[in-house]
């Protein structure tokens, strides 16, 4: 497997564990990582803002890189490398391609208001960590607070090469989509590969727009490749059949301020990952979030029997 401007399927946005005292779980690093495998995810992103990054301490996030890589089996790690400085960034970047990673991924910080601003973070991070790294560009309006329009989407694209990949996750984005495919029809812009997040609450159709797959978290990332896999076949009536099944919990795991933690239940009770706990601050499931995760669970079990595990 490879990772570059023609990658495509599902790289599953990994979280990380913790034991509930709050320490890097390492023993469920090395579980997650071989369950994403063995589902058939084509690559991981870790690291990212689904992935508490913001709450590790550098030689943490060391950690998690190494261990992750060490169990991928090959899979392509690309690892989430924004930070408020480029310092901080160069740092991780250089280390994490030392220890095996495929790439990185770059979120433009809040700070940023017009093109020309978000552009220049761009060229200046490229120059810092070198343009010898391929890097995604992470598109999250929502998260961030910064929007790109399409056309700087593209002035970054074209003015970084070693951008290979749009982590899409703007919304409402499916024209984001098809502006970006149509400019590349008529060769006003290089292929990039292109791979939605937003807890792939419109992979269904994202897939028909032109995205070669998924770069998001859910707590069954084989109904995501299964999903991929259909639209690339052009199988539409299957593809849209399965993540109707999917969307009430999918639904509930794309709540803000809770969504990992129902994520992290449902992994912990799938026995990726030992424990639910998120590091403070974050939220905890109350009992009755945790029945209603079960109801959809049972309801579910009757389209996927995954679900039953």
């Amino acid at each position: 497997m490879s990772f570059g401007t023609q990658t495509r399927g599902v790289y599953a946005i990994a979280p990380t564990p913790f034991l509930p005292d709050g320490s890097l779980d390492e023993a469920s690093l090395a579980r997650m990582t071989a369950f994403y495998a063995q589902a058939g995810c084509d690559g991981l992103t870790i690291l990212g803002i689904m992935g508490e990054a913001q709450k590790l301490e550098p030689e943490e996030s060391l950690t998690v890189v190494r261990e992750v890589v060490a169990h991928a089996g090959g899979m392509p790690v690309v690892v989430g490398v924004s930070a408020p400085g480029f310092a901080a960034m160069k740092r991780l970047a250089h280390e994490a391609m030392g220890l095996g990673a495929a790439g990185v991924m770059i979120t433009p910080p809040a700070a940023m208001r017009t093109d020309d601003q978000i552009a220049g973070y761009f060229r200046q991070g490229v120059a810092q960590i070198g343009e010898d790294i391929p890097f995604v560009l992470q598109d999250h309006p929502t998260a961030t607070g910064v929007i790109m329009s399409n056309a700087v989407v593209r002035r970054i694209i074209t003015e970084n090469p070693s951008c290979v990949m749009l982590k899409h996750e703007d919304w409402p984005g499916l024209e984001k989509i098809s502006a970006l495919r149509n400019w590349e029809g008529q060769g006003e812009l290089r292929h990039v590969s292109i791979l939605c997040g937003n807890g792939a609450l419109f992979l269904d159709f994202e897939m028909e727009r032109g995205a070669d797959g998924a770069m998001t978290g859910y707590a069954f990332p084989e109904m995501l490749i299964d999903v991929v896999r259909m639209g690339r076949a052009g199988d539409r009536e299957a593809a849209h059949d399965l993540y109707d099944a999917h969307l009430p919990l999918l639904r509930y795991e794309h709540q803000a301020g809770v969504g990992l933690a129902v994520r992290k239940y449902v992994l912990a009770k799938r026995g990726v990952i030992a424990h639910a706990d998120l590091r403070v601050p974050g939220a905890a499931l109350s009992q009755k979030a945790r029945a209603e995760v079960d109801f959809l669970l049972a309801r579910l079990a009757r389209h996927d029997p995954r679900a039953a595990q």
